[in-house]
């Protein structure tokens, strides 16, 4: 090395140093991490928790809550985040500000299945059949927590896609009066040889919104989605009631895009009712 190029090395060295030692690095955050012990799953559970701008506890505003299944922080909670931040932008204004409680995922083939009366499903996966430890897990302890720690108004939303959808529809059919909206994806309702589908919904008038979307998945996967949309057609009572199929995504990058036209479809409603 030259002695020029070497005096170069020094003063460019020097320089960065110099300017690492005067930056600042902070934690970068978009709302809490909460864990706490269920009793009734009898595990430790994480809740990621969204908190729009601006949100205080003190303050005199309450915000209705999307309940996001498939909620930890590698899977959807950050995009669906960043969704629901996006379409609440004052100039964007689909949605009201609204927080999102991601429920982090243990075990999902346990929690999002209820037991099956084909045996053959546990035998290929033995874990199956929690759904309904899971239900009672959301409304009795994840739900009382989030009205009882955060600024909630009661509103409240549930997004599921897949295994997801699937105990997205289970809620809807048993326990319909624990959301005003439901955003159902891609739900993996042949399990159980579409058991659920032949189920009877109890009382719908609480809800206000339904949506119903399937990317290109298969014909297994759009017949059921369909088939879900037409039995809640015929039960509907003033709910807004959608059904979408994107033919241009699968079962991988749906979600995301299902969920932003969800909010475009129901948006109105949402902020009519608030």
């Amino acid at each position: 090395m030259t002695r020029e190029l070497f005096i170069a090395f020094f003063i460019l060295s020097f320089q960065f140093n110099g300017l690492a030692q005067a930056t600042k690095v902070s934690t970068l955050g978009i709302g809490e991490q909460c864990s706490f012990h269920s009793k009734i799953l009898d595990e430790d559970r994480t809740l990621n928790v969204y908190l729009p701008d601006g949100y205080h506890p003190d303050s005199l505003q309450n915000y209705p809550v999307i309940y996001l299944l498939d909620g930890s922080m590698h899977e959807d909670m950050l995009h669906i985040s960043g969704l629901v931040q996006f379409c609440s932008y004052s100039w964007i204004n689909l949605i009201p500000e609204c927080i999102v409680v991601g429920i982090a995922n243990v075990n999902r083939y346990r929690d999002f299945t209820h037991i099956p009366e084909n045996k053959e499903y546990l035998k290929s996966d033995p874990r199956r059949g929690g759904a309904s430890k899971f239900i009672a897990f959301l409304e009795n302890e994840v739900i009382p927590y989030v009205d009882h720690r955060y600024k909630t108004n009661k509103h409240r939303g549930l997004i599921g896609q897949s295994l997801g959808g699937l105990i997205a529809t289970q809620f809807l059919i048993e326990k319909p009066q624990l959301f005003n909206h439901f955003f159902i994806v891609s739900p993996s309702l042949w399990y159980d040889d579409e058991r659920l589908l032949s189920r009877d919904f109890s009382d719908l008038s609480h809800i206000e919104s339904i949506y119903i979307a399937v990317g290109n998945e298969g014909k297994i996967m759009k017949r059921v989605a369909k088939k879900l949309f037409k039995k809640v057609k015929t039960n509907e009572n003033n709910i807004s009631l959608t059904y979408k199929y994107f033919n241009e995504y699968d079962h991988g990058d749906v979600l995301h895009h299902a969920i932003y036209e969800g909010f475009k479809a129901v948006g109105k409603t949402l902020k009519q009712n608030l």
